[in-house]
């Protein structure tokens, strides 16, 4: 120690340093480097890196998260500020990394696992950007996902509608997917039947309309999906009245059935422009077998020979009373 302080000394003698000189001597030195430091760790190196990974996904009756963490080797081309960031982070912390459920193959049970195939799509997620993989020393990485309790549901859409005047929905709201598996507790998932979507609000409708609505959360509860794709169907539309027969169908050999009243009151609306007149062709009737299963006789009507252009239609009065006159 005693002779590199002398040699440092004489150094300074003979370049004839001291006071204010030595100061910038140092800094100058300090700045060299520092360049060369920062230029040399700015060039591309490779290296061996090991990240700690936790995988999620949404398999089926598998929980989200995996309850084991794989570490994903591989053979890393990058930058010196990388590789060292990388080999900090991996000693410090786990990457969580979601997963498609199509990029796990299922070794039985609850075991599921990775090939570099796989991990290839992956490479940003688990690395951070800007590294290049040369190759993977891990040929397979290992997840365990527990089972859990689950079962599918319905999606019900929730929906504020208003129309513009003479326009109407052609069938109702559409979501897809219409069902979603949900996961929990048993005592939480007995008392779900449905799901409900957030309110799709949407006024002064005169086209046909579709979007992205999320799912209402529920509480001690994981779903599949978190939201829907949401689909409506508008067209404009004519009303055409009329009056028309009730009739009655299936009625056994022998036996008759009377409707009352006889006649009622219809209002179609039809897709515009009108192309078939529905008056026509459609029928109305009541179904002998509703008859008999009904309670004290009164029955809702059917019909037939509906055409295409029909969106809805409604009936006056709704329920009609029947009596069986007897058998022959």
């Amino acid at each position: 120690m005693t002779s590199l302080r002398n040699w440092f000394n004489s150094l300074l003698e003979r370049l004839n340093l001291g006071g204010r000189d030595l100061t910038v001597f140092i800094l100058s030195l300090m700045l060299a480097f520092s360049i060369w430091l920062i230029y040399n760790l700015s060039l591309n190196y490779t290296g061996v890196v090991s990240v700690p990974v936790t995988a999620h996904s949404n398999i089926e009756g598998h929980a989200q998260v995996s309850s084991t963490t794989s570490a994903v080797v591989a053979r890393c081309n990058t930058t010196g500020f990388k590789l060292i960031g990388l080999k900090h982070y991996s000693n410090h912390n786990v990457r969580d990394v979601f997963i498609a459920s199509t990029d796990l193959h299922g070794d039985g049970g609850e075991d599921f696992h990775m090939t570099p195939d796989e991990l290839v799509g992956y490479i940003g997620d688990i690395f951070g950007d800007g590294v290049r993989v040369e190759s993977f020393i891990s040929r397979n990485v290992k997840f365990r996902f527990p089972y859990e309790n689950n079962k599918k549901v319905p999606v019900q859409p929730v929906q504020n509608l208003l129309f513009r005047s003479q326009f109407m929905a052609r069938g109702g709201m559409k979501v897809e997917p219409d069902s979603v598996v949900i996961y929990g507790e048993p005592f939480h998932l007995e008392k779900i039947d449905r799901v409900l979507t957030r309110t799709i609000s949407l006024s002064d409708l005169h086209t046909s309309a579709h979007g992205v609505v999320k799912i209402e959360p529920v509480a001690g509860v994981r779903m599949s999906e978190t939201s829907v794709n949401y689909s409506l169907e508008v067209s404009r539309f004519v009303e055409i009245p009329t009056t028309v027969a009730v009739r009655v169908r299936n009625v056994p050999p022998g036996r008759e059935l009377a409707v009352f009243p006889s006649t009622a009151e219809v209002v179609f609306h039809c897709t515009f422009p009108v192309t078939d007149n529905p008056t026509e062709d459609v029928v109305f009737y009541v179904d002998y077998k509703d008859f008999e299963e009904s309670i004290n006789g009164r029955c809702v009507a059917r019909t037939s020979g509906m055409p295409e252009g029909v969106i809805d239609w409604r009936i006056d009065p709704q329920v009609f009373s029947c009596v069986e006159k007897g058998k022959k």
